[in-house]
Formats: C-alpha cells, sequence, structure tokens
C-alpha cells in the first residue's frame, strides 16, 4: 500500500490543493469550504505526476490483481485511468455523467465485454455522487465492478456509507485528514484551527465557513 502523507506532501508540493479556513471557498453546491484540491494540475508536473501514477498503479495492483478492465470517470478521472492502464498493459474505457446526445449515445466509451471485472479510477471523491453514478452505469452495461480508487478523498461521512451500501471496495491514495496533519506540521495551518476544519468533513453543507 501507498505511504497517504507523501501523496499528500506530493499534492501540497504542486499547489494541487489550497487551503484556506480564514477566507474559504465556494463550491458549485454553494457549500463553504476550506479547502480546494485541484489534481487537473499534477499533470502539469512530470515528475509528480510520475509518482502519482505509480502509486495508482501500486494499489491496483496489490488490491485488484483480477481487474480485466480500468474505467475512469469523465473527465478528470481520464487521464489517471488511461495512464494506469498503459502501465499495468489493461484495457481502459471512460464513463460520461450521462449518455451522449448525439452520434452513438454512448455513455462508456471503449470496447469492453459484460462480465469483465473493472477498476473505477477517480482523481477525487467527495459526496461520492458522480463516482457512483459511473459504478451504476458499468453496472447496468453488465460489468462486475470490483472496486475503485482514487487520488484523494474528503472522506465526507456520506461518502463512505454510500460507497459501504454498495458493498463497493475503495482505495484512496490519500485523504482530507492525513492532508491536514501534515498541514499542521508545515505550518499551513494553525493546531487551533484543527478541530473547526475537521468539523467541516463531518457536516460540509452545515459548515460555518469561518474560524473563530
Amino acid at each position: 500500500m501507498n505511504d497517504a502523507k507523501v501523496v499528500a506532501e506530493k499534492l501540497l508540493q504542486v499547489n494541487a490543493v489550497k487551503l484556506n479556513p480564514q477566507t474559504p471557498f465556494t463550491w458549485a453546491s454553494g457549500w463553504k469550504s476550506p479547502i480546494y484540491c485541484d489534481n487537473r494540475s499534477i499533470l502539469s508536473f512530470p515528475f509528480v505526476r510520475d509518482f502519482i501514477k505509480s502509486e495508482m498503479c501500486n494499489t491496483i495492483f496489490s488490491e485488484f490483481a483480477d481487474a480485466e478492465l480500468l474505467a475512469g470517470v469523465a473527465t478528470a478521472g481520464i487521464p489517471w485511468g488511461a495512464m494506469a492502464a498503459d502501465q499495468l498493459k489493461l484495457p481502459f474505457i471512460y464513463v460520461r455523467p450521462k449518455p451522449k446526445d448525439h452520434g452513438l449515445g454512448n455513455q462508456i466509451e471503449g470496447r469492453y465485454e459484460a462480465g469483465q471485472k473493472v477498476v473505477v479510477v477517480e482523481d477525487l471523491v467527495s459526496t461520492g455522487k458522480s463516482s457512483l453514478q459511473a459504478v451504476d452505469a458499468l453496472i447496468e452495461a453488465g460489468l462486475d465492478v470490483i472496486g475503485m480508487a482514487s487520488i484523494f478523498t474528503y472522506d465526507f461521512k456520506v461518502a463512505r456509507e454510500a460507497v459501504e451500501a454498495r458493498n463497493l471496495k475503495y482505495f484512496p491514495l490519500t485523504n482530507y485528514p492525513v492532508l491536514l496533519e501534515l498541514a499542521k506540521e508545515r505550518g499551513l495551518v494553525k493546531p487551533e484551527d484543527e478541530p473547526h476544519l475537521l468539523s467541516w468533513r463531518e457536516d460540509p453543507a452545515g459548515w460555518g465557513g469561518t474560524v473563530a
């Protein structure tokens, strides 16, 4: 298994993760958040990109040794799934949020066969909604979804419960609590802010949005 702290260090190194408890970010949902994670920026840093790719491959190889196919979740999961599939020499497909409204009308792009064992690859899991929509689309297509891997997760309770409800094996490379602990060590957040920042993870929709 990977070292979640080392992965978190890499995300901070390239500013893929930004922490700002004093002036929270606003998500598209309207939620206030002390953290913003944009793993797409990792793609611009070849050495960190290669490290994350290798960690993703190590996780898939160790936890899903019987995988026959990798599926990226559009759009941010596509490059990581494709790179991992290339290194592991596995076929690759990707899943759109919904079927195309033109052409062949595909929701799943690529060649696959019913019954194949597939691992879903994501860059980030927040509530888990989009990831699990992709899982459902793959199952509906007759594929055997054996698990999911991602670079990062906010580790929300709602996401944990949704994954557990599907009895789905899920392995993130790192997570919000690990990153927060590292940020505290590096002086990026004050120790007294930690309880407030951890409370955001437990109730992101109702979080106050300001540090007292």
